[in-house]
């Protein structure tokens, strides 16, 4: 790969990258460092005080920006269903005639998680084994899919 003549890095040589670190300020020390007395704060205020400063964005008192806009949007999130979602190609795993559960799909690690919803099985890939498969939901095409492998969907 490389060339031969190069030599190997040795722990005990390794630094920073030329110019990566630079020397820390020493404030306060001297009017020949620039940054003797006031150590480059200015005269009094806010920003000179120990702890000055102020939040970021604030305006000084002013009713800040983001206060000063109307709200916006809806989030649904409280009331949306969640369901665990597999899809009929996945089931082809299981032998003829298993009862096809949330848990059984959990312990073989085709579902991640159990949502709080249950299970929905949608119509994507074809099915080829004779399952029982129950779930809260089936889709159009999962159900034609399930019932024509001779496999029977129960809605729990």
């Amino acid at each position: 790969m490389g060339d031969q003549s190069k030599e190997k890095m040795k722990l005990h040589e390794l630094k920073p990258a030329k110019g990566a670190v630079t020397p820390a300020k020493r404030l306060g020390r001297g009017i020949g460092s620039g940054l003797g007395k006031t150590s480059g704060k200015g005269h009094k205020g806010q920003w000179a005080r120990s702890g000055g400063g102020v939040r970021p964005g604030f305006e000084g008192g002013q009713m800040p920006l983001a206060r000063r806009l109307p709200k916006r949007g809806f989030n649904n999130s409280r009331s949306k269903a969640v369901y665990s979602i597999v899809n009929v190609e996945d089931l082809n795993n299981f032998a003829d005639d298993t009862v096809v559960s949330i848990e059984l799909l959990y312990e073989e690690r085709i579902v991640g998680k159990i949502e709080p919803y249950g299970l929905k099985v949608l119509g994507n890939g074809e099915l080829t084994s004779k399952l029982i498969v129950k779930a809260k939901i089936f889709t159009k095409s999962a159900l034609e899919k399930i019932e024509k492998a001779g496999g029977k969907a129960e809605v729990i």
